[in-house]
């Protein structure tokens, strides 16, 4: 006979790598960006995609997914796997949680980083997964963001209806590609409405465009900051 005498949990840690830059005059206050990839890319991928963002006079902040996604080629090293933010089996209460321990550690990332930094404003970057992620750090942590860009990917509105939070100090652009079939703009559409309502200033608009992270986004991204005064470095 075999018995069981304990059931239990211990902690792992994992090395999660992020990567500062900063563009343009090294004098006075900047703002700062804070970039969240998509699915399975890396730091290094993302930084390459999201070249034209850094013309903005600014700090640039890359911060990698925490979970790594195994290459089946076995062609690539551990390092330059892909990653995701956040572990998703369908069920909303794993959603949430993982949204939460995610938005978390980007919380202690960035709360050190502004502690050596002098900021101006803060702006969240978030692409496809990372533009889920962005969206719920913004709402759950609104008094860290000043300004929201969601590419590709839906705010979940449904998650802060019952939350006695001000939105009216963000400011949000949400971008979708008018062929994308990954993720439906209606659903997007009608988060945006929602934030509206709550007195946040929302841009929505769709492009020529499909799922891809393409420059057509990265231009409309740079024309919308450039509207609230961030500048070329």
């Amino acid at each position: 006979m075999k018995d069981i005498l304990k059931f239990g949990q211990a902690t792992f840690n994992i090395d999660v790598p992020y990567k500062l830059i900063e563009s343009g005059e090294s004098s006075g206050e900047k703002p700062l960006i804070i970039y969240l990839h998509g699915f399975n890319q890396n730091i290094k991928q993302f930084q390459k995609l999201v070249a034209p963002m850094l013309k903005l006079n600014a700090y640039h902040l890359f911060i990698q997914g925490p979970y790594p996604i195994y290459d089946r080629s076995r062609k690539k090293k551990v390092e330059d796997w892909g990653r995701s933010w956040y572990l998703y089996d369908g069920e909303q209460e794993q959603f949430v949680k993982s949204l939460e321990s995610a938005s978390a550690f980007l919380q202690d990332v960035i709360e050190e980083i502004l502690k050596q930094l002098s900021t101006s404003r803060v702006a969240i970057f978030g692409y496809s997964m990372g533009g889920y992620l962005a969206g719920y750090f913004a709402l759950s942590r609104p008094k860290l963001v000043d300004e929201l860009i969601v590419i590709g990917a839906r705010i979940k509105t449904e998650m802060f209806e019952d939350r006695n939070e001000s939105y009216d100090a963000l400011k949000v652009l949400a971008l979708h590609g008018a062929r994308d079939k990954s993720v439906k703009s209606e659903p997007q559409q009608k988060s945006c409405e929602q934030l509206s309502e709550w007195g946040t200033e929302v841009t929505f608009k769709t492009v020529n465009s499909a799922h891809k992270l393409d420059e057509i986004y990265l231009e409309e991204a740079l024309k919308w900051m450039e509207s609230l005064g961030y500048v070329y470095g």
